[in-house]
């Protein structure tokens, strides 16, 4: 299964093992094993964040099956809820699901010939993300998806339009250099916390 397809359920199982790890981790004792440590109230998800997470997974698992039915609009529809679902105030797992509903809207946008609105769905989403993480290097990706599908679009009206669409495929390079940079310092840090 690709990451792509993990998405929002994938998202889910690991805002539960990262929020668990970091609660058990942050508070315990280097001498008594997690084993032994009594669970404190403050370990728990909070209550409201696991409905809207939920929620989130149930609408971009029925935009997935919309998907397969081929009926773009209805998944359209299912991935705009996801957008408005409500979150408690700064959780971050809020701004994860938010930016790959976000991308997963933008693809099918694209998919259905609405290319400008889908890159308004990504520039919002970057505009509105306040940290980095997979999720926004993500959102570059598809931005350099739309780039590339705007290129072809351009390739598609001639010769005059020639210009705009090699300008359109450096964009799209630097939307994807973008998303690598992002990974490339996530996966340092990651290699640094080790």
């Amino acid at each position: 299964m690709s990451i792509r397809n993990l998405a929002v359920p994938g998202l889910l199982a690991i805002a539960i093992a990262i929020t668990g790890f970091v609660a058990c981790s942050s508070e315990r004792e280097a001498s008594a094993p997690s084993q032994t440590r009594v669970a404190d109230p403050s370990d728990v998800i909070d209550e409201q964040l696991m409905v809207s997470l939920a929620q989130a997974k149930n609408f971009h698992r029925k935009a997935k099956v919309y998907m397969s039915d081929g009926n773009l609009a209805a998944a359209t529809a299912s991935v705009r809820q996801i957008l408005s679902l409500r979150f408690p105030a700064g959780a971050p797992e809020a701004e994860d699901v938010r930016l790959d509903a976000r991308a997963l809207l933008a693809k099918l946008l694209v998919s259905q010939g609405q290319v400008e609105e889908a890159m308004r769905t990504v520039q919002e989403g970057l505009a509105q993300s306040q940290r980095e993480s997979f999720f926004v290097a993500n959102l570059h990706t598809v931005q350099g998806e739309i780039h590339e599908a705007r290129a072809a679009q351009l390739d598609g009206e001639g010769e005059p339009s020639k210009a705009k669409a090699i300008e359109e495929r450096r964009a799209a390079i630097a939307a994807y250099d973008h998303s690598i940079q992002i990974n490339e310092k996530l996966q340092k840090q990651l290699m640094e916390d080790r």
